[in-house]
């Protein structure tokens, strides 16, 4: 198991309700579905006592399980009502989480199945696909909340509430809708809350939601030690704001990466960037907040591939995508909040592999490179392009 895993395993189990901040990579989505998923299944020993069945050697899905188990028949539920619903703020996410708890239940050897819906989807579809009673639920908070008020989801029998991505579920977009699900549950209902960052704002929603939570902080184990892998070297660039793009390129060019995520702001300057790479014959592909379900998905599938090289990206990316061989992030606008940083260079350097998290700025962002080095313990260092290398200013 990995130290979230380790450290939260007992207390969910023993249906707990837990805080729990730990990094990017670390393995959070099996630490709730883990010791979840035994429960249903009444195999409670079966990830806690097989650690070397957990891995992280899936390209596509992140930590999983690689070795096949037998379901054991030790009083599991016997409900055909939903046990868990776990929220999530974006369809890719929805679809990962739900990948790998369908892996855990075929290495349980049992006929219980968990689903996904987001607000991209067809509802009707949704509801008709509810009819196979899955297990767990896994969707984005408006479209779960809709099918609660449409009475779709029986939620009375529901013992735990997930929030993945906690800080993000508990901002404004999300945070009416999270409130309106967690008053349909039980009062009892247990309440698991994740997160790579987790502010003073998020922790004081996170105790409204929840019942004498036990805060499980990986990240200040050790207070001097960066959140963020140490696998990932961080350097910076300084432009003009009118040449980004064009600095863009030849980073790209100048640092040749294998795979890569690139992160833009707005759509405009995402739209931008597209056309230039792709006229200089890069394989390319984008996600944005605009685009549709099936064209994410093929994007993705064509990303993890190998058949696309870069992908452009606004923030809806950074949340959650377990994608293990990204050798580079590079920032083509710094996020407008500085926890975001954290999601985003997550994204490379997973697994113990080397990363490298490169940002263009302005002479004017200086103060929040400053700011980064010292909230996150990492070291940014200056670059410039020479005749078409990457060296030091």
């Amino acid at each position: 198991m990995t130290d979230v895993q380790a450290k939260t395993y007992k207390h969910i189990s023993n249906n707990k309700d837990v805080i729990v901040c730990s990094g990017t990579g670390t393995g959070k989505t099996l630490a709730y579905l883990c010791p979840i998923i035994s429960h249903i299944t009444g195999n409670n020993n079966s990830f806690k006592n097989n650690n070397a069945d957990i891995s992280s050697k899936n390209n596509n899905a992140g930590s999983t399980v690689n070795n096949k188990n037998t379901y054991n028949g030790h009083k599991p539920t016997h409900s055909k009502n939903i046990q868990a619903i776990i929220l999530v703020p974006n369809g890719e996410l929805a679809s990962q989480v739900n990948h790998q708890a369908e892996q855990l239940f075929s290495y349980e050897g049992c006929p219980y199945t968990s689903m996904f819906v987001t607000g991209e989807g067809n509802i009707n579809r949704q509801i008709d696909n509810l009819k196979s009673k899955p297990s767990i639920l896994i969707g984005t908070p408006a479209r779960i909340c809709q099918l609660i008020n449409m009475k779709k989801i029986k939620v009375h029998e529901v013992k735990s509430l997930v929030l993945d991505e906690a800080d993000k579920l508990l901002g404004k977009t999300y945070i009416e809708h999270v409130h309106s699900i967690r008053k349909s549950l039980m009062k009892y209902t247990q309440v698991l809350l994740f997160s790579a960052s987790i502010d003073k704002k998020t922790r004081k929603e996170a105790n409204s939601l929840t019942f004498k939570p036990i805060d499980i902080d990986i990240n200040s184990i050790k207070a001097s030690e960066s959140v963020i892998p140490s696998t990932i070297k961080h350097n910076y660039v300084i432009t003009d704001r009118r040449e980004r793009i064009e600095t863009l390129r030849k980073l790209i060019k100048a640092v040749k990466p294998s795979k890569a995520i690139i992160f833009i702001n707005t759509k405009y300057d995402l739209e931008e960037s597209l056309q230039k790479l792709l006229y200089h014959n890069y394989n390319v592909g984008y996600l944005s907040s605009n685009a549709d379900a099936t064209t994410k998905r093929n994007t993705l599938d064509k990303f993890r591939s190998g058949k696309l090289q870069l992908l452009l990206a606004t923030d809806i990316a950074a949340r959650g995508l377990q994608i293990d061989d990204i050798d580079v992030v590079i920032n083509v606008n710094l996020p407008e909040e500085s926890k975001e940083y954290i999601h985003r260079v997550g994204r490379c350097g997973r697994n113990g592999n080397q990363g490298l998290a490169l940002s263009i700025i302005t002479e004017n962002e200086t103060n929040k490179i400053k700011k980064y080095q010292k909230e996150f313990h990492i070291n940014m260092l200056q670059k410039k392009l020479y005749q078409g290398r990457l060296v030091a200013k």
